[in-house]
């Protein structure tokens, strides 16, 4: 390597940690190219948000006709697995298993989950659209038959990350483990992006059958990525199975978890806040369908922009925190953020604006990922030494319960508004509300603000 080539090197290694986000969360026993490898999970599940909260939904309300409370319900039904992200999390902190694994296990199951529900789903779509065979099966197979691959892939979802992200942080020294976190949910971000844009290419064209072979392909794509990802990641320990240490319960577990300082203040703020970013993720591609006449493509575009949005958000958020900011005026200032997003929104439907309803919609991807990035660091701060699977599983399940409830609800919210006025004055009620909860939020959260301190 002549001179030149030597100078060129190191600057951009030099470079690479001050401007590469996240870069500076590698380390010699754990190199950025495993951490990248790892976080294609991250990928895999990015990819069945964007097709659950996406695609399906602009699919299922305007193309197959189906009752958006009910398409609400269904994309909430993961909502009955999120409360067990604590214990999943708890789980894999203790398992023991004759391999020698504790996380590998259930990062596995999940993958299988994810990959029987994406299985099942097009055939049950295939009866909701009663296109050729299906035509003479009655609604309530399509129904019932969606509703379990919904379950299914959510279910996956939930334990793949919960256990993916403990996984990362067990690999990571304790000093880089907020950043190989925070890396983590970037790489989720990208797949959103990256599957969004995909997603929205193939379904150009849309027709029944061409969303069939989206979703087989996002099947496969979901067991190779998760695989690649788990190679060789979590070293074997024998001595696992034969621990003669009795683990704790989870009561205990849970117990000195929440002994923390607020537990319950910082918990409320993260559900109501999470309520009031997701309310509206199963309304936004139907509003732009329905009410600004975009196409199949353009909305299912609209969820990169929101990915995109977040994507920023992370980045900022993270690069300002490492210099000790407080996590929590950082969710502070998300939550702000958020106001004058979902005003953008609803003014667009009013002036047939669609350039606003974007903009709207990448301001609530911002605030989201500020204030998801500030609440996680400060779970993360906070949390009890040997418990990072419970810590994160806890943080997880409060916000997927929340976004669930409140996807369920903003759909039947929007539906039984909008059976007595119009169909813009039922979205406009949801997005109103979310500004409601975003204002409770910052309120709840004042007590907060400068009050961080560790275990």
């Amino acid at each position: 390597m002549n001179r030149f080539s030597q100078k060129l090197v190191f600057a951009w290694a030099a470079a690479g940690t001050r401007y590469l986000p996240f870069a500076d969360a590698a380390t010699p026993d754990l190199p950025l190219s495993r951490l990248l490898r790892l976080s294609l999970f991250q990928i895999s599940v990015g990819m069945a948000m964007v097709m659950l909260i996406g695609t399906l939904n602009r699919v299922m309300i305007v193309e197959l006709k189906v009752p958006s409370a009910l398409v609400s319900i269904m994309v909430g039904l993961p909502l009955l697995f999120a409360p067990l992200r604590a214990l999943i999390g708890f789980k894999s902190d203790n398992h023991r298993s004759a391999l020698g694994w504790r996380r590998v296990p259930f990062i596995w199951m999940g993958t299988l989950l994810q990959f029987g529900g994406f299985a099942i789903m097009p055939f049950a779509l295939l009866v909701l659209a009663g296109a050729g065979e299906a035509a003479n099966a009655p609604p309530w197979v399509g129904y019932i038959g969606a509703g379990v691959a919904f379950l299914l892939v959510g279910a996956g979802m939930h334990t793949t990350q919960t256990v993916g992200l403990a996984l990362a942080t067990d690999l990571a020294p304790v000093e880089s483990q907020p950043k190989v976190v925070g890396l983590m949910y970037v790489m989720l971000l990208v797949g959103m992006i990256g599957s969004a844009f995909i997603y929205g290419e193939l379904l150009s064209d849309y027709s029944p059958g061409r969303l069939v072979q989206v979703i087989q392909g996002a099947a496969l794509v979901t067991m190779c990525l998760n695989v690649v990802a788990l190679w060789k990641q979590e070293a074997r320990h024998s001595v696992r199975q034969n621990a003669p240490v009795a683990d704790p319960s989870f009561r205990e577990s849970w117990i000195s978890f929440s002994k923390g300082g607020h537990a319950v203040r910082r918990l409320l703020v993260l559900g109501c806040g999470t309520a009031a970013f997701t309310m509206e993720d199963v309304l936004l591609e139907p509003y732009g369908g329905e009410i600004l006449g975009l196409s199949v493509s353009a909305t299912t575009t609209l969820t990169a922009t929101l990915a995109f949005g977040g994507l920023i958000g992370f980045g900022w958020a993270s690069r300002v925190l490492s210099r000790g900011a407080d996590p929590f005026r950082m969710a502070s200032a998300g939550a702000w953020v958020g106001i004058p997003a979902f005003s953008a929104i609803i003014i667009s439907g009013y002036l047939q604006a669609p350039w606003l309803f974007a903009s709207g919609t990448f301001l609530i991807g911002l605030g989201a990922g500020l204030f998801s990035h500030g609440t996680l660091t400060s779970t993360m701060n906070l949390a009890p030494k040997d418990q990072v699977g419970m810590a994160l599983g806890t943080w997880g399940a409060v916000q997927a319960t929340a976004a669930g409830m409140a996807m369920a609800f903003g759909g039947i919210l929007r539906d039984s508004v909008a059976k007595w006025s119009d169909s813009p004055t039922g979205y406009h009620t949801v997005y109103g509300l979310e500004l409601l909860l975003l204002c409770v939020t910052i309120v709840i959260m004042l007590p907060l603000l400068g009050r961080e301190t560790k275990l």
